[in-house]
Order: structure tokens, then C-alpha cells, then sequence
């Protein structure tokens, strides 16, 4: 089970194991938002709710927090798989400008790729192969890709998560 953690001004900041977020409430630097419906942990003597959503006391400022490490996998999930050539599946990561032209690893320079667009363009342009981008990649800006430890998003954090985009 796994804890989405919320600052003091309802920001997302991470997930985190439902054990430390127990920790966390039981040492009053949290307190439970929203327990999973119906499960409880027990010790020798007491029964604590499973934490869903737990706010911290205090705030905490994390550095960099908004952005969002460049990876392969964040690429790929970024363009849902597809090859922003073509639109078929995609399993390779393509620079836009090639790094042998001065291209940089940036979210801005790379897209989803299949192989076999990814061989036909090689280290060309769009322009000297006469192809087009479709979108202009960015870096993503959704909570499943700012929130530190999620693989994927549970539903009971849907209303949490979308305080912070309402207040962004």
C-alpha cells in the first residue's frame, strides 16, 4: 500500500510507504486526510486506519520539486508510447536535433520513436529528411509525473491532487 503525502499547502510532494506514513502520523508530523475504506493495522493494543492521504504539519520545501527528471521511461510515458513520427508503438527515444549537430538530452529535444523511424532518420534533421513533428515536446507537467515514488495514481487521490492543479 502506498501513502500520497501532501505539504502544508495541500502540494503534492511524494509517496510513500503506508509504514512511514504511519511513522509520520503516530510522531505527530502528519495527520490522515483520507484512510483506505476498511483497512486498519493493528499493534499489541491498538488499531490505527491505513493512511490513503496524509498531510505534514509543517511545510516542506523541496528544491526542484516541479522539475521533472529526464529519463527514457518519463519520454516514452510522456508521448503514451507512440512514435511522433508516425504513430506507431514506440520503444525507442529519438533526439529531435541529433547530438552530433549540437542536439542536448532535454525534454525538449526528444520524442518516443519505433526502430524503424529511429533508422531511417538516423542523425539527420526533420528538415534535411523533409518530416514534421506533430507537437512540440515539453516537459510534462501532470502529477503522475511530479509526484516523487508514483508508478501510477490511486483513485482515492484524485480530489488531493486536483486541489493543487486548481490551485496552480
Amino acid at each position: 500500500m502506498r501513502t500520497l503525502v501532501l505539504n502544508a499547502g495541500y502540494e503534492p510532494l511524494g509517496v510513500v510507504s503506508f509504514r512511514r506514513a504511519l511513522l509520520l502520523v503516530l510522531n505527530q508530523k502528519a495527520t490522515v486526510l483520507r484512510p483506505f475504506a476498511e483497512l486498519t493495522v493493528h499493534s499489541a493494543t491498538e488499531e490505527f486506519e491505513m493512511p490513503s492521504v496524509i498531510l505534514l504539519a509543517r511545510y516542506v520545501r523541496i528544491p526542484g520539486l516541479r522539475k521533472v527528471p529526464l529519463s527514457r521511461r518519463g519520454v516514452l510515458k510522456r508521448d503514451a508510447h507512440r512514435c511522433a513520427y508516425c504513430n506507431r508503438s514506440a520503444t525507442t527515444v529519438d533526439h529531435v536535433l541529433p547530438k552530433s549537430k549540437g542536439g542536448r538530452d532535454c525534454w525538449e529535444n526528444l520524442v518516443a520513436c519505433c526502430l524503424k523511424c529511429n533508422n531511417t532518420k538516423g542523425d539527420k534533421t526533420l528538415g534535411e529528411i523533409g518530416w514534421s513533428l506533430g507537437f512540440t515536446p515539453r516537459m510534462p507537467t501532470s502529477a503522475d509525473f511530479t509526484l516523487r515514488g508514483a508508478d501510477r495514481l490511486e483513485p482515492e487521490w484524485n480530489d488531493f491532487l486536483g486541489l493543487a492543479q486548481a490551485a496552480a
